[in-house]
C-alpha cells in the first residue's frame, strides 16, 4: 500500500519508497527586477494568455527561489542499539569487564544534502522545510545567479515542517508573497518549482487535486495535494498560483516506487504563514495548550452521549494542572467550539488551541450531562514546543566571541536518540569543532549545557548570548556547566574571537 513520507532522504520500505524533494534553485531565462515578484505578476496578468504559455509567470517568480546546501555530522552505522544507552553500556562494562563502544567514540562522517527555499522579503529571510536543514551545522544558499551565500538558521519548527533561513544580500533580492489558501479550490491551476532528481532548475505544472488533507503527518496537518509533477529535489521549494502567490510550500509525496505519480503534498500557505512569522520575530513557535486527550465521536457514542451529532471531539482525559483541569472541564465531555470554531473534527480542535496566544482567555462550548454550557479557559503554553536551533554561518562575522559549538534545542527525539534524561534541562551540544575551544577542554557531542556563568540555558540563543555577554565584560573564559551520562560537570571555557 502506498503511503506519504517527508521527501529529505531516499528510503525504501518494501514497495514504499520515500524520497527527498532535494536540491534545486530555478533558472530564470532572464534576471528580473529586485523586489516582490508577486506584484509584478500581477501586472502581467493582464496581459498574459496563461493558456497559451506560463513563461511571463516563470520568468518573474524564478529570481525569488534558491537552492539550499547543507551540512551535518551524522554518525558511522556499526554501534549496537544497547551501548547507547548509558546505564546499559555501564552494565555491559561491569559484567564483561572490558570498555563497550560509546556513542561520543562512534565513527562519525560529514553528510550533505540540498533542498530548495525561496525569499519572502527583502531582508534576506528565506523559508524553507525543516527536515533540509535539521540538525545542519553549516548551512548555504545558492541564488539564481549563482552567488553564493552563508546562511544562519532563524528558527525551525518540527511539528509544521518549516524553517526560515537569513542571508545577507549583497544587494537588492526578488522576493514572493504568500497567497490565501483558504481561497484555493480544487480544481486551481497552480506550478512548483524545484529541481527533480539534479536535473537542474525545473517548473512544472498541474492543478489542484485536494485541499486540507491529513496524511498523519503530525498534529496540525492541512496540506495541500497536487498533481504537478514533484519528485526528488522539490523540499522546501513554492507552490505557486497564477497570481504569483505562493499557496504551498512542498513537502511530501504519495508514491509506490519512489518517484511521481502525480501525488504531492505543499503546506498551506496560511499553516505557513503563522509559523514563518513567529519564527522571524521569535525564533520559536508558541503554541496554546488546553492539556486535554480527546477522541472522535461515531454515532454509537453520539447516541449514548445525547448529541444530535457526530461533531466535537471527546474528552478522554484531562491533565492535572492544566488549563482545561482548572476550568472545569472533565472527561466524558464533548468539545462543541473553541474561541467560535466549530470543532466538526479532532483536527480543528488541534489547530484551533494551538493558534490561540498563551495566557489568553478564550470560550469553550462544551456539551455535558445533556446540555451545552460555555467556559472560559485561560489558554496555556504549549510544553516541549521546538525552539530555535541554529547554525553559525561558515564564515562568521569578526569580533564575534564563539566556543566552537553547534547546537539544538532538546526534543523529545533527540532525548531519545542522546539518552537524555527527561528531568535534564538545557541545550544539546551536536557537534564540536575540534580545533575550537570547547574541543581542548573536552566538550562532547551528546553533552547538554546546563547552564553558562551561573545561569541556566535553554535555548542555543541564550547560550550564545551568555558567551557574548563574557566576552563583552572582558572575560577569557566563561564557566560552561554540562550534564553527562547522568553527572554534572563545570568546564571553563577560553572564549575564541573570529
Amino acid at each position: 500500500m502506498s503511503r506519504s513520507y517527508p521527501l529529505a532522504s531516499p528510503a525504501v520500505r518494501g514497495l514504499v519508497a520515500a524520497f527527498a524533494l532535494v536540491s534545486g534553485f530555478a533558472l530564470a531565462p532572464a534576471a528580473a527586477a529586485p523586489g516582490s515578484a508577486t506584484q509584478e505578476v500581477r501586472g502581467i496578468l493582464a496581459r498574459a494568455d496563461l493558456e497559451r504559455s506560463y513563461a511571463d509567470l516563470v520568468e518573474k517568480l524564478l529570481p525569488a527561489v534558491v537552492n539550499v546546501q547543507v551540512e551535518r555530522t551524522e554518525r558511522a552505522p556499526g554501534i549496537p542499539a544497547p551501548f547507547l544507552d548509558p546505564d546499559l553500556r555501564r552494565f555491559f562494562e561491569r559484567f564483561f569487564g572490558m570498555p563497550m563502544p560509546a556513542p561520543e567514540r562512534q565513527p562519525r562522517f560529514r553528510a550533505r544534502g540540498e533542498g530548495s527555499g525561496f525569499f519572502i522579503d527583502g531582508r534576506g529571510h528565506i523559508v524553507t522545510n525543516a527536515h533540509v536543514v535539521s540538525g545542519a551545522d553549516k548551512v548555504s544558499v545558492t541564488l539564481q545567479d549563482g552567488t553564493r551565500l552563508q546562511a544562519r538558521i532563524v528558527g525551525i519548527d518540527e511539528r509544521t515542517d518549516l524553517a526560515v533561513l537569513k542571508v545577507d544580500p549583497k544587494g537588492p533580492v526578488t522576493w514572493v508573497e504568500f497567497g490565501d489558501s483558504a481561497k484555493v479550490r480544487v480544481g486551481d491551476k497552480v506550478i512548483a518549482v524545484g529541481n527533480p532528481f539534479g536535473l537542474g532548475g525545473t517548473v512544472t505544472a498541474g492543478i489542484v487535486s485536494s485541499t486540507g488533507r491529513e496524511i498523519g503527518a503530525g498534529p496540525y496537518d492541512d496540506f495541500i495535494q497536487i498533481d504537478a509533477p514533484i519528485n526528488r529535489g522539490n523540499s522546501g521549494g513554492p507552490t505557486f498560483n497564477l497570481d504569483g502567490e505562493v499557496v504551498g510550500v512542498n513537502s511530501m509525496i504519495f508514491s509506490p516506487t519512489g518517484g511521481n505519480i502525480g501525488i504531492g503534498f505543499a503546506i498551506s500557505s496560511n499553516t505557513a504563514k503563522q509559523v514563518v512569522a513567529q519564527l522571524i520575530e521569535k525564533g520559536a513557535v508558541e503554541r496554546g495548550w488546553l492539556g486535554v486527550s480527546i477522541q472522535p465521536i461515531d454515532e454509537d457514542l453520539a447516541k449514548s452521549l445525547g448529541l444530535p451529532d457526530t461533531k466535537g471531539a471527546l474528552v478522554a482525559r484531562v491533565e492535572p494542572g492544566s488549563p482545561a483541569e482548572k476550568a472545569g472541564i472533565e472527561p466524558g465531555w464533548v468539545i462543541r467550539e473553541f474561541n467560535g470554531v466549530p470543532i466538526d473534527r479532532l483536527r480543528t480542535l488541534t489547530r484551533a488551541v494551538a493558534a490561540a496566544a498563551p495566557g489568553s482567555k478564550a470560550t469553550v462550548v462544551v456539551f455535558a450531562e445533556g446540555r451545552e454550557r460555555r467556559l472560559t479557559v485561560e489558554v496555556g503554553r504549549m510544553p516541549g514546543a521546538e525552539q530555535v536551533a541554529r547554525a553559525e554561518p561558515a564564515e562568521p562575522a569578526k569580533g564575534q566571541p564563539r566556543l566552537g559549538l553547534s547546537l539544538a534545542q532538546l526534543t523529545p527525539a533527540l532525548r531519545e536518540q542522546y539518552g537524555i534524561d527527561p528531568s535534564v534541562q538545557g541545550v544539546l551540544v551536536r557537534d564540536v569543532d575540534p580545533d575550537g575551544p570547547a574541543a581542548e577542554k573536552g566538550v562532547q557531542e551528546g553533552d547538554v549545557i546546563v547552564a553558562v556563568a551561573g545561569k541556566p540555558v535553554r535555548s542555543p540563543r541564550e547560550v550564545a548570548e551568555a558567551v557574548r555577554k563574557a566576552h563583552a565584560e572582558g572575560r577569557k573564559t566563561v564557566l560552561v556547566q554540562l550534564w553527562r551520562e547522568g553527572e554534572p560537570r563545570f568546564v571553563a571555557i577560553p572564549i575564541a574571537v573570529s
